[in-house]
């Protein structure tokens, strides 16, 4: 099995733990338990190249550490900044309901492990959303159970939730198949998720 780089094996310690340690859902709890014993085998690391859209612009400001008082945080941006440079950013494809008018351009997703992500896998999908302010997700639902890791302001929504705000280092949890969206206000939205979509070849 070939090691981990340094630098990824960072960013999952300290997004793990941060995780870990926000969320009250003991369902939530449950799947980041799977998800960090799947992680004990390492996946296939991509050598492609960094792809950044232009509202990764924003990350300069949103992912700054000293915008977080919480020490767990600041760890996890920083340890994001690092790897960062490698992660292929992109654009939801697809239809797009309800999303606002700008979300084209407004939005970036990055896979950090994940199928055609920094570390190719199927089991654990790791990633982050940036969206520019006053920029609204589609609603949508996917398969695997998934956990958020808020770390700027916004809003988000599921099943028949209304609109809530978890703030920066709070969490929610997505039961399978649950419709969700999520939305920015004065300020840009960024946010980690972990979903578990199960046991599995590792590769993506």
């Amino acid at each position: 099995m070939t090691p981990r780089p340094a630098d990824v094996q960072e960013f999952l310690d300290t997004a793990l733990a941060a995780f870990a340690a926000r969320v009250a859902d003991p369902r939530a709890a449950a799947s980041l338990a799977r998800i960090g014993a799947a992680l004990q085998r390492p996946g296939t690391v991509s050598a492609e190249p960094g792809a950044r859209l232009p509202v990764c612009d924003l990350l300069e400001g949103v992912a700054d550490p000293e915008r977080f008082e919480a020490p767990d945080l600041r760890r996890v941006v920083r340890a994001f900044a690092v790897i960062e440079p490698r992660l292929v950013w992109r654009r939801r494809g697809g239809d797009r309901p309800n999303a606002s008018g700008n979300f084209l351009d407004g939005h970036a997703n990055a896979l950090i492990t994940g199928p055609g992500g920094l570390e190719r896998r199927a089991d654990v999908w790791l990633g982050v959303s940036l969206m520019a302010p006053h920029v609204r997700y589609p609603d949508h639902t996917h398969p695997p159970e998934e956990t958020y890791l808020v770390l700027s302001e916004g809003e988000f929504r599921h099943g028949a939730s209304g609109w809530f705000s978890p703030g920066p280092g709070g969490t929610l949890y997505n039961e399978p198949g649950i419709g969700h969206a999520m939305r920015s206000g004065a300020e840009p939205l960024l946010a980690f998720w972990a979903l578990w979509a199960g046991s599995g070849a590792i590769r993506g």
